[in-house]
C-alpha cells in the first residue's frame, strides 16, 4: 500500500499539474450514492438569522448581510453519522466570510466542545477560496482550543456549480469527502484525540474577519453584500445519539473495512500532493506535544 503512494507521488513529482487544474483519479466508490437526499425541514430547523434563509424547491439560501448572518441546525444528535450537502459558494469579493457543514457538541457541552469542520474561507477577488476541515476534542475557542486544521484548495471554481461536500465520522475513523474524492482522513489513535460524544449537524454563514482571509488581513467589505451561500442535496446516515444498538451507517470504502481502497488511497495522495495548502502537522510553529497524532 505504501509503495502505492509512493510510486503515485513520484509521478506526480515528475509529471507536474499544468496551470489548468486536473480533477482527481477516480475513488471508485461513491458514499453520496448510497444515501437517498432528504428535504431540508426533513432534517434541519433554523437556529438563527431565519430572516437571513429562504426555502425553495429544495433550495436553500443563507446569507450574511451586515446586520446578520445565519444558521441551521439538526434536529437530531448522532453517535455516528454520514453528513452531506450540495453547496454553492458566493463569487467575487468574500473576504472574512466563512461558509460551513459541520458537526458539534457545543450547545450540550459549552467550553468542552467536540467539532468538525468543513469551512470555505473567503477570498479577495480573483483569488481561490481555501476548504479548511478541523477536527476539536473537548475545545472552545476560548484560547486553550486545539485545532487540526487542514487546508485545501479545489479542482475546480465552487462558485459556477454546486458540488457535493461531506463528513464520515464513526467509532473508527473521520473522512472528508469533495464529491465523493476523500480528501482526509483522520484515524482514531487513542480515546484522547477523537471526538465520541454525540453531535449535532450545522451549517451557516457568518463574519471571521478575524481570522478567515490571510489570518485576518483582508476583512469582510460590506459594499459587496449580501454574501449569499446555497445548499441542497442534503444528506444524512446516522445513529442517533441516545439510540439503541445495532445502527450502521454506510462504510467509508467498497470493502466496509475501516480504511480506504487502494483506489480511494490513491486519489487522496492526489489531493494532498496537488492541492493540499497546509497541514497543522507540518506547521513548524505548533507545539506538537499538544497534537500527539503528528508524531
Amino acid at each position: 500500500m505504501a509503495l502505492l503512494i509512493s510510486i503515485i507521488i513520484f509521478i506526480f513529482s515528475i509529471f507536474p499539474l499544468s496551470n489548468n487544474a486536473q480533477a482527481p483519479p477516480s475513488p471508485g466508490y461513491y458514499p453520496s450514492s448510497r444515501v437517498g437526499s432528504i428535504g431540508f425541514n426533513q432534517g434541519f430547523t433554523n437556529l438563527w438569522g431565519r430572516q437571513h434563509q429562504s426555502l425553495d424547491h429544495g433550495l436553500l439560501a443563507i446569507w450574511l448581510d451586515r446586520s446578520s448572518g445565519s444558521g441551521f441546525k439538526s434536529i437530531n444528535s448522532y453517535s455516528s453519522c454520514y453528513f452531506g450537502a450540495a453547496i454553492k459558494l458566493q463569487p467575487g469579493y468574500t473576504a472574512g466570510v466563512i461558509t460551513s457543514l459541520y458537526m458539534s457538541n457545543n450547545e450540550e457541552h459549552p467550553g468542552n466542545h467536540d467539532e468538525i469542520d468543513i469551512e470555505f474561507l473567503g477570498t479577495p477577488e480573483n483569488e481561490p477560496y481555501v476548504l479548511q476541515t478541523n477536527v476539536y476534542i473537548r475545545g472552545s475557542g476560548d484560547g486553550t482550543i486545539i485545532g487540526r486544521e487542514i487546508k485545501f484548495h479545489l479542482w475546480f471554481d465552487p462558485t459556477k456549480d454546486f458540488h457535493n461536500y461531506a463528513i464520515l465520522w464513526n467509532p473508527s475513523q473521520i473522512i472528508f469527502y469533495v464529491d465523493d474524492v476523500p480528501i482526509r482522513r483522520y484515524p482514531r489513535k487513542s480515546d484522547e484525540t477523537f471526538p465520541l460524544r454525540p453531535m449535532w449537524l450545522y451549517g451557516s454563514i457568518w463574519d471571521a474577519s478575524s481570522w478567515a482571509t490571510d489570518n485576518g488581513r483582508y476583512k469582510a467589505d460590506y459594499t459587496y453584500q449580501p454574501f449569499i451561500a446555497k445548499y441542497n442535496n442534503f444528506k444524512i446516515d446516522g445513529c442517533e445519539g441516545g439510540g439503541g444498538g445495532g445502527c450502521r451507517p454506510i462504510s467509508g470504502s467498497p470493502g466496509g473495512s475501516g480504511g480506504l481502497s487502494n483506489q480511494q488511497r490513491a486519489a487522496l495522495a492526489f489531493v494532498n500532493h496537488n492541492y493540499k495548502v497546509y497541514d497543522y502537522c507540518r506547521d513548524p510553529k505548533r507545539d506538537h506535544k499538544l497534537t500527539p497524532e503528528c508524531l
